[in-house]
């Protein structure tokens, strides 16, 4: 008969301590303890088959206790379980040298299978750098929010891919956040000190793309007044970010495929060869699948791009993580110069039963919107259904007589502008007020207009009826985000 593996459980919360006992007793034999001490007792003595560790123990962060544990049993595998449930601490858990992370409250169907996967690859070490300590301060922030089991995953992807040079694919609608994982992926892997360079497939003319990606010689097309390096040589030694990659014209694509088949390239309208050494990271909010079904993408080049693909849900599918986004909109306007505003809870409530159609962007673009208007100090539910009403209203007239609905706009706006005088009466702002309030009309306006267009400039600049130089100017004054 064989033995029964050994699990070592250290968890300073009874009530879960008594269900691991009676899930996992059964199938193994069982030690627990609510201190790190005791499991670190155990562990130098040789006792384990396995390690289920909880990260915030009363004696020692489970985290600082892993390479330690690392150093005098290489192969002994560590389940880290935590209710400190972000990024930064999936990240941390893996780069420390975990096997696996599970957020609480976790499935214990999951972790089941994660127990038997560790003991059936027992002699395959997944984590080769268990022990290299982290570059970053370990109270930094990462710019990603969630708390919800779909956003876990998320979490659980990027940790595990940060110190790889693997390709990955993300998925996601827009204004999901794809470039800020993407970003994550860059600035935590082992390129973090080359440099992070994207580009919009969707927002670049289909016939000056290939420019773009790989530079050209002078005089290889008309307006070639100069040599010029394109993304690949810009980002060389660090990532590049191909966003919107459904939108790249088949013959682009053919280029790219060699590129990554060959790692190097020559110039539009050259004859060298330039060697190329980039991480390739990509996005799109597309399906893929169908695209090579009707012939407009290589099958070839998804299967090369595709290696690790990441599905960012939309926001109305992780609709718990509504309130910590709210609060930290809240700050960052705080933090960029804008009013300091509070929220209550029951128009977080009546946030939550917006469908959110433009995701997280269009949350912030709201919670931004709502801070330069409302007067009062804290945001209330009239003040959330009103605005909301409002957009709805102002985007369904707009629609059905084509321009006409700018009457309401209008009228809005001098609203919102005589409950600003009023409540700034005897102590008006020394000046500014012109510039505040035309870019806060602006900057939503262009980005819900570059969203509608998906990112092309040109679409958009004819929406608005704006030069597309003048376009540019404005994303970049405004400080727009193309995602």
């Amino acid at each position: 008969m064989n033995k029964k593996k050994l699990i070592l459980i250290a968890e300073d919360d009874i009530s879960i301590r008594t269900v691991l006992s009676s899930e996992l007793e059964s199938k193994y034999e069982l030690k627990l303890t609510d201190n790190c001490a005791q499991l670190w007792s155990w562990v130098s003595d040789g006792l384990g088959d396995l390690i289920i560790l909880d990260v915030m123990m009363p004696d020692e962060n489970g985290l600082d206790l892993i390479p330690k544990i690392k150093e005098i049993r290489p192969d002994l595998k560590i389940v880290v379980i935590s209710a400190q449930n972000t990024i930064l601490t999936a990240m941390q858990a893996v780069e420390k040298g975990a096997y696996e992370y599970l957020a609480k409250p976790f499935d214990i169907t999951e972790l089941n299978k994660v127990i038997d996967t560790a003991f059936l690859d027992s002699k395959k070490e997944e984590n080769k750098n268990y022990v290299k300590e982290l570059k970053q301060n370990e109270n930094s922030e990462i710019p990603i929010i969630g708390t919800s089991p779909l956003m876990q995953k998320v979490f659980k992807s990027v940790a595990k891919l940060t110190n790889t040079d693997l390709t990955v694919m993300i998925f996601g609608e827009s204004g999901t956040g794809k470039e800020l994982v993407a970003k994550i992926l860059h600035d935590h892997g082992k390129r973090k000190n080359g440099p992070f360079v994207a580009i919009n497939m969707a927002a670049i003319p289909r016939e000056l793309i290939e420019s773009e990606l790989f530079g050209h010689e002078k005089g290889s097309f008309t307006g070639a007044i100069n040599q010029k390096s394109g993304k690949f040589e810009e980002a060389e030694g660090g990532t590049l970010f191909l966003d919107e990659i459904g939108d790249m014209p088949y013959e682009a694509q053919t280029r790219l495929l060699r590129v990554i088949q060959e790692g190097e390239f020559n110039r539009v309208g050259g004859h060298e060869k330039i060697k190329t050494n980039v991480r390739i990271i990509t996005a799109t909010h597309r399906n893929l699948n169908e695209l090579v079904e009707t012939g407009t993408f290589r099958e070839d080049l998804f299967y090369r791009l595709n290696v690790f693909p990441i599905n960012i849900p939309p926001l109305r599918l992780r609709i718990s993580d509504l309130d910590k986004l709210v609060y930290h909109f809240l700050d960052k306007c705080f933090h960029e110069g804008l009013d300091k505003k509070n929220i209550s809870i029951d128009a977080i409530n009546e946030l939550k039963k917006y469908k959110w159609p433009g995701n997280v962007r269009e949350l912030e673009n709201f919670i931004r919107r709502l801070v330069v208007l409302i007067p009062s100090k804290k945001i209330s539910n009239t003040d959330v259904l009103k605005n909301i009403s409002k957009s709805q209203s102002l985007i369904s007239k707009l629609d059905q007589n084509n321009g006409v609905g700018k009457v309401s706009l209008s009228l809005s706006v001098e609203e919102h502008l005589k409950n600003f005088f009023k409540l700034h009466k005897g102590k008006l702002p020394s000046s500014g007020l012109y510039s505040r309030i035309i870019n806060e009309v602006e900057r939503p306006l262009i980005s819900l207009c570059l969203t509608a267009t998906k990112g092309n400039q040109i679409k958009a600049s004819k929406l608005l009826g704006l030069n597309r130089n003048t376009l540019r100017k404005k994303i970049k004054d405004l400080k727009i985000k193309i995602i």
